[in-house]
């Protein structure tokens, strides 16, 4: 029986991808298209791995539109669909609804992961699987991986691995709970009083899950739910049933702002102890079960050599505007773990770099900072001053990069002296801000103060950058001719 030979063999590389997930994927894609000398690893034997486990409920909670107002083989369509990977080539698009019941405009689980097995066989994409990551060190300039299959040896590695380890306070009791990953199935739940300790997503999508099965569902915090600026909210609202439930005073849910102090095996189930945070008092909330549902972490422990600054509790990473670790160079993150990189955070707004939508365009501005890092110049088209004013006022009210990642990522340009004006393409806002360099413009889709929706112009000359707030409009049309002029007037001090 012939032996089918495995790609990418231990050896040397100029990037190594470990993680077969979608920022896997997505990434290794677009080295593909880099030039750059590549490998991909994985430790899962099939592609999308996590969608085979989360999320637990079945259901996504970031939305494909099947029917959108754009044509689905354009950029802006992206807009409509945040589950699918981006591709360059017409034949390797995959439209997520092509693998949609449409019973939601949120894809199950398995249609998900039907999505990624056909963006995989159609873009003829290779991964080593079954390859564990199992240590990393440096030898001189290069990054040394440890895999079950061998040694790598690399320039830059990108570390697509997931938030997806369970996280669990240190709260005395905490192992009488199950954590999320353990919640098992609905009917397990059946007739029983349930406690979940937790009010982002993961908790509210257990809640909303456990409706039609428990008698009692208590959700327990201490940070209020934030509703009143869903812009700025971590929780998604087709998750809001629950909250809906309490707040209309519905019978059986409850909602609570309180500090969990312990957990505690008592007669006839479990009891949690919680003090009020937006109230005075204690509570003792009695359930059957208590899910715990705070989170999750990178799995980190074989890159425990690599000495990487973490953030969050020592959960993620901490990482530069380019997605690279703040305390080990060469090292580099992809997909939700990017999250480890700010941004800016006007206002309290976060990225989306926690789901597919968000962290796909990262992986394309990652990918195009190597290939430049390495020595591969991408391209930089030269602008008139005109185009200039219309490509910038067009990404305002069209790109999909600067509507999904808003506050994070921007389209630059910049004036070489010899050259012109250059299209520099997306960058990472904070970057831009932080960067000395040529006199230079960005523009970026913001949420202000007040929770609208506003288009935002940066203007970077002699060492200052200076922030100009264009006109919020009702309908989010920012390229109107009353727009158009107010763009070219904020640009005029570097465009003439």
């Amino acid at each position: 029986m012939a032996t089918v030979e495995r790609p990418f063999p231990p050896g040397t590389y100029d990037v190594v991808v470990v993680g077969s997930g979608p920022a896997g994927l997505q990434t290794a894609y677009l080295l593909g298209r880099s030039g750059l000398a590549h490998a991909i690893v994985s430790r899962d034997e099939d592609q999308g791995g996590m969608f085979q486990r989360f999320p637990v409920f079945q259901r996504l909670i970031s939305w494909t539109k099947p029917q959108a107002p754009v044509d689905a083989g354009s950029r802006e369509y992206e807009w409509y669909d945040h589950n699918l990977l981006l591709a360059e080539e017409p034949d390797h698009r995959v439209f997520v609804r092509e693998f949609m019941d449409r019973s939601f405009d949120v894809p199950a689980r398995e249609e998900m992961h039907a999505a990624l097995d056909a963006f995989v066989n159609r873009a003829g994409i290779a991964v080593r699987y079954g390859c564990t990551l199992e240590g990393a060190r440096r030898d001189g300039e290069e990054l040394v991986l440890e895999t079950t299959d061998g040694e790598y040896r690399c320039r830059a590695a990108v570390f697509a691995l997931g938030v997806t380890e369970p996280w669990l306070p240190p709260l005395p009791g905490v192992e009488h709970g199950r954590h999320y990953v353990d919640t098992g199935r609905p009917s397990d739940y059946d007739g029983k009083r349930v406690v979940i300790i937790g009010k982002r997503n993961s908790g509210f999508e257990i809640a909303q899950g456990l409706l039609p099965w428990a008698t009692e569902i208590k959700l327990v915090s201490p940070r209020p739910v934030q509703t009143a600026v869903l812009a700025l909210s971590a929780l998604r609202v087709r998750y809001l049933q629950p909250y809906d439930e309490y707040v209309r005073g519905g019978s059986g849910t409850a909602v609570v702002d309180a500090a969990i102090e312990r957990i505690e095996r008592v007669e006839g189930g479990l009891r949690v102890h919680a003090a009020g945070t937006t109230w005075n008092g204690k509570l003792e909330l009695d359930g059957d079960e208590v899910i715990v549902a705070t989170g999750f972490k990178t799995p980190l422990e074989p890159l425990a050599q690599l000495d990487l600054a973490t953030v969050a509790d020592g959960r993620i990473p901490a990482q530069t505007p380019f997605w690279e670790s703040v305390s080990s160079p060469g090292v580099f993150f992809a997909g939700n773990v990017t999250q480890g990189s700010p941004g800016m955070s006007k206002h309290g707004s976060a990225a989306s770099s926690t789901s597919v939508n968000g962290f796909r365009y990262n992986a394309r501005v990652l990918v195009r900072h190597l290939t430049e890092r390495f020595g591969v110049a991408p391209p930089r088209p030269v602008l008139g001053s005109d185009e200039a004013v219309s490509l910038l006022l067009d990404e305002l009210a069209r790109a999909p990069e600067l509507w999904i990642q808003k506050g994070y990522l921007a389209r630059a340009i910049s004036v070489d002296g010899t050259a012109g004006i250059r299209d520099d393409g997306i960058v990472p806002l904070a970057h831009f801000v932080d960067e000395p360099g040529p006199p230079a413009a960005a523009v970026a889709i913001e949420v202000d103060a007040e929770g609208r929706i506003v288009p935002v112009v940066y203007l970077r000359r002699g060492g200052n950058v200076e922030e100009h707030l264009l006109d919020p409009h009702p309908l989010h049309a920012f390229d109107d001719a009353e727009r158009r002029a107010e763009l070219a007037d904020r640009l005029r001090p570097i465009l003439g």
